[in-house]
């Protein structure tokens, strides 16, 4: 197995690297009148300019150069002009080791720094713990320890040490995570969760599968999949509350490594650890399938309140000849009955007038006169052509 990394590629160089940017150059490596003068204490110019570039690795990013490392070509080109050096002449800097260590120690003393200590180490372990306690980012971790070297006014050790620091503080902020959550457990508890990875002879597989494949279509029998699967969860009596004891970024990580271990590799973990793992997974689980089953009860209504609606349509549509057909034979009563009145008819008489189509029919020509349409006084012709079409179209209706 590889040797185990903190840092990703891009983030050691984002943290450790020299910056060659315009905006960092300035920022960082631009020479004060005070160091100038400090520089010019070197006696030849190629000391002077490997000294200034000590001078600003030592402020930012807080290291001293290695024996064979040579800096970018833009910082080194930047440090020259302002002493007015070729760039050239690094090459002949700091040969000799002797050299090194006089430049590195004059500087230390004139920018009040020191070498990290054991105490600037455990400092930087306490800051790293609370930083995994947050998240699990290594660059969030490293970012942290390099910060507390620097607030100590102390250089940065190598970068392996760094990464061993934060290493170590990941496992211990997992640790605690871990106690945290399952501290208030009981043993019965913890025993029957390990249960949840083996295999159930009633379902053929195990209840840690079991729960995790729930179904999501919409439907009655995969909405009591659900909620069996939540009874079986709540029978676990494990409290939700617990999620509230570490942070939602270890919190997080955890149903991440959950979620991607499966149950046979689950039991190869140290037993604080697994039972941490089922612990989140029951909770998360508890939340996942409530969710889903409100959400899967909301869609089965609206599916029956959609089927329930264009039925209830359908119905109305083939209901509409009837309907129209007992609706005219109203309306032509309702019409009808006051002119028979008028004319002294008897009882009998107005409702065989109203009953069947060719009565309703003789009601509608002594219906269609100018004493019912005013509109067709003024003319005798439009009123015989007029009430011609009008029996036609209401005849049609009435037989129909």
């Amino acid at each position: 197995m590889g040797k185990r990394k903190l840092l990703k590629a891009q983030d050691r160089l984002k943290l450790f690297d020299v910056p060659a940017d315009e905006d960092s150059l300035i920022r960082y490596y631009s020479l004060s009148p005070a160091d100038r003068l400090e520089v010019g204490l070197r006696r030849r110019e190629h000391n002077q300019l490997g000294f200034a570039v000590q001078l600003c690795l030592m402020r930012y990013p807080g290291r001293v150069l290695a024996a064979d490392e040579t800096p970018p070509r833009a910082m080194l080109k930047y440090v020259a002009e302002q002493l007015g050096a070729d760039p050239g002449k690094f090459a002949h800097s700091a040969r000799r080791e002797e050299t090194r260590r006089d430049h590195t120690a004059r500087l230390m003393v004139y920018l009040g720094t020191r070498s990290a200590t054991g105490q600037d180490r455990r400092a930087a372990l306490l800051a790293a713990i609370q930083a995994a306690m947050m998240s699990d980012d290594g660059a969030a971790i490293a970012s942290s320890i390099v910060a507390t070297f620097r607030e100590r006014g102390s250089l940065l050790p190598a970068i392996d040490t760094i990464e061993r620091i934060g290493l170590a503080a990941r496992a211990i902020a997992r640790r605690r995570a871990e106690r945290a959550l399952i501290e208030e457990v009981s043993i019965d508890k913890l025993q029957s969760l390990d249960r949840l990875l083996e295999v159930d002879p009633l379902i053929g597989q195990t209840r840690f599968h079991w729960l995790r494949s729930a179904p999501d279509a919409p439907g009655a029998s995969n909405l009591v999949g659900l909620t069996e699967r939540i009874s079986f969860l709540r029978t676990l009596e494990i409290d939700p509350r617990l999620q509230s004891r570490i942070s939602s970024g270890r919190w997080d990580q955890m149903i991440r490594e959950g979620n991607a271990t499966p149950a046979w590799l689950a039991n190869d973990f140290n037993a604080s650890r697994r039972h941490a793992l089922i612990v989140a997974q029951v909770i998360k689980l508890g939340q996942k399938l409530t969710d889903d089953a409100v959400s899967m009860f909301i869609k089965l209504m609206g599916r029956l309140f959609s089927q329930a609606n264009n039925r209830k349509k359908q119905r109305h549509m083939d209901c509409r000849p009837d309907v129209g057909s007992h609706f005219g034979g109203v309306c032509l009563t309702l019409g009808a009955s006051p002119f028979l009145q008028r004319h002294h008819a008897s009882a009998e008489q107005i409702d065989a007038a109203a009953t069947g189509p060719m009565a309703r029919l003789r009601v509608f020509n002594l219906l269609i006169c100018p004493s019912v349409c005013p509109l067709l006084h003024g003319s005798e012709t439009a009123f015989r052509t007029a009430s011609r079409s009008w029996r036609i179209v209401f005849a049609k209706r009435c037989i129909a």
